[in-house]
């Protein structure tokens, strides 16, 4: 199904590309801090036999415009729902925009129908133990301007995650994720704009979970990191009526790699609410 509405936006002399289609209650898809809507691409069709499906690329990312320094995600989505006129809508996000929604929800609880996470942290979580080797690799090879190696070490740390080997993961998979990655990597948006943080909540949803009074489902891929699946369990027990699912067989992208069961699970969610 192709997209209705393929466009931009402008915020503050920048464009912001988002796609519109489907029929029904608005649902908002955003992607993971090294990806971009790509990574709905199987998605898009099964939402948008339910609903209005939105998704776009956050700034830096996709066909959105470079960022020249940090934003607020937050408030790229609200002028987005603004351009849009929407006054309400479900919300899903993975990783990185799974944070950002809960701390949206907390700040506009009026516009969220019900919001749905995909290994994300929410903000204020402390990761404990030693970080991934990857990263640390990562940031020297950024540094260094190796844009190849920069990519493949985040398709290492975040597609095939801590408990595999490249070889044990679809390569399309791979594929996919790396054209979208590398995107991200040459406009530099994760040193430019998301290792420093601009309009931070306060205090920060760790300490606001209790407030969340949307319906939630928590959702993590069980060969992530392990702090990742903590930080699961610990908004499906801190949020009231929260619902958690882990699904088996993939880390930080279960949309990309087991579609047909993250499309199952999530209109099954919806479709109780």
């Amino acid at each position: 199904m192709q997209a209705e509405i393929a466009d931009t936006m402008e915020i503050e002399g920048r464009k912001l590309y988002y796609e519109v289609g489907g029929e029904g209650p608005f649902l908002v898809l955003a992607h993971a801090g090294f990806l971009d809507s790509g990574m709905w691409d199987g998605q898009w069709d099964a939402f948008a036999q339910h609903y209005r499906v939105i998704r776009y690329d956050m700034g830096g990312y996709g066909k959105s415009d470079p960022l020249q320094g940090p934003v607020s995600r937050r408030d790229e989505l609200l002028r987005l729902l603004n351009h849009l006129g929407v006054k309400s809508a479900y919300l899903l996000g993975c990783s990185m925009a799974g944070e950002m929604m809960i701390d949206f929800t907390l700040e506009h609880p009026e516009m969220v129908l019900g919001l749905i996470t995909v290994n994300s942290t929410p903000t204020g979580f402390e990761m404990q133990g030693e970080p991934p080797a990857e990263i640390m690799a990562m940031i020297e090879a950024m540094q260094k301007g190796d844009l190849k190696r920069t990519s493949e070490l985040q398709i290492r740390l975040w597609i095939d995650g801590p408990f595999r080997q490249p070889q044990e993961v679809d390569p399309k998979v791979r594929q996919r994720a790396a054209e979208m990655n590398q995107i991200a990597v040459r406009n530099q948006t994760w040193a430019v704009a998301d290792t420093q943080s601009i309009d931070e909540l306060v205090p920060p949803a760790v300490e606001q979970l209790q407030n969340l009074h949307v319906p939630v489902l928590v959702m993590a891929g069980a060969l992530d990191h392990p702090e990742v699946l903590r930080a699961a369990e610990l908004m499906a027990t801190g949020i009231q009526g929260a619902e958690k699912v882990i699904l088996e067989g993939c880390a930080h992208v279960p949309s990309m790699e087991k579609p047909a069961e993250f499309n199952r699970i999530v209109l099954e969610f919806l479709g109780k609410h």
